[in-house]
Formats: C-alpha cells, structure tokens, sequence
C-alpha cells in the first residue's frame, strides 16, 4: 500500500474556488472511481485559511502511478496552477 499525505498552499483567498472545481469539474468523483484509489480525501486547516490537506491511499505505487497520468488530472493541473501556490509532497 502507498500513502501520500499533500499540503497544498492556495494563493490568498482562492482555496474554495480550488475545492468547487474540482467537486464541480467532476475531478474527485473520477479519481475516487480509479482502479487501485482506497482513499482520496481533503481536509481543511483551521489556522490557516489557505491550506488543504489531501491523504491519499493506493493499492501499489503502480496505482498511484496510472493515477498521475489520467485525463481528468491533467485538469487537476490547470485548476492547482490557477488557485494553488505551493505544494508539498510526503511519503507516509
């Protein structure tokens, strides 16, 4: 099993314009259907009104892999480069 845990840093005052996309853009139903996904889900922090949290679980690393190269994540891309500053990755 693979768990990754992602902060993303949205630029100031865009993180629910970030979270209605990908709800809205049907992003999160997709990755959530994908073959390998035991878990994908956003958290928010109560300090800090930029960040977001993601936890994600994969039954192999091959998985996760295929995950990265999927349709709709090339869409994920466009919305992080439009509401998202930083990002940072960890290997759970």
């Amino acid at each position: 099993m693979l768990k990754l845990s992602v902060n993303y840093f949205a630029k100031p005052g865009r993180r629910e314009e970030f979270l209605r996309r990908i709800v809205e853009g049907s992003i999160l139903a997709a990755i959530r259907a994908e073959e390998g996904c035991l878990r994908y889900d956003y958290y928010l922090s109560c300090q800090n009104e930029d960040e977001i949290l993601l936890l994600e679980e994969w039954d192999t690393a091959e998985h996760q892999r295929i995950h990265m190269e999927q349709e709709h994540m090339k869409r994920l891309r466009v919305i992080k480069d439009d509401c998202i500053a930083d990002t940072q990755l960890h290997k759970d």
